[in-house]
């Protein structure tokens, strides 16, 4: 039932429309960041590369409108960038959902582990996260960012994986 449902619609036409989805979540997030004074911790950071990640490959796959083998290998690009997003802001949601003597102390910005530590080190001291990641500071329906960008990551791995891997168009 959902493969027949999910091929009702174009392919260049939904890889179109999940771009069109990630961009929209990066211009909201951005506009939140500069409207409403929210800033990024590093964990919604690298939340927003997996989100232009997989922007670009459902805009490479619109444009390109591959034949069956390349909608496949879209189809695994696809899954693996909003997989990855998923994990990171699975997490995320993690750990805001930690008891309060679990979290860990706030830790220095992006930038500066960046330019002091190894890419190693910064991505080892971002995972393990720090309190800014932790708090809540936003909300939609009772669901933090996180939450619903976890939510569209997956939303987009299903539904992009399978158009795509079931190109009949």
């Amino acid at each position: 039932m959902f493969t027949q449902l999910i091929t009702l619609i174009p392919r260049r036409l939904f890889n179109l429309a999940g771009f069109l989805f990630c961009a929209g979540v990066l211009g909201y997030a951005i506009h939140v960041q500069l409207n409403e004074g929210l800033d990024p911790c590093p964990l919604c950071i690298f939340q927003r590369g997996a989100f232009l990640a997989a922007g670009c490959v459902f805009l490479l796959a619109a444009i390109h409108n591959a034949g069956s083998l390349g909608s496949r290998v879209y189809a695994v690009l696809i899954a693996l960038a909003s997989l990855a997003g998923a994990a990171i802001a699975g997490w995320h949601v993690r750990l805001q959902h930690l008891p309060p003597d679990l979290v860990p102390e706030c830790g220095p910005g992006l930038d500066y582990m960046l330019e002091v530590f190894p890419l190693s080190e910064t991505l080892k001291k971002v995972f393990t996260g720090s309190g800014e990641c932790a708090e809540v500071s936003w909300q939609f329906l009772g669901l933090s960012m996180p939450t619903w960008a976890l939510l569209c990551f997956i939303g987009l791995a299903v539904g992009g994986f399978f158009r795509n891997w079931l190109a009949r168009d």
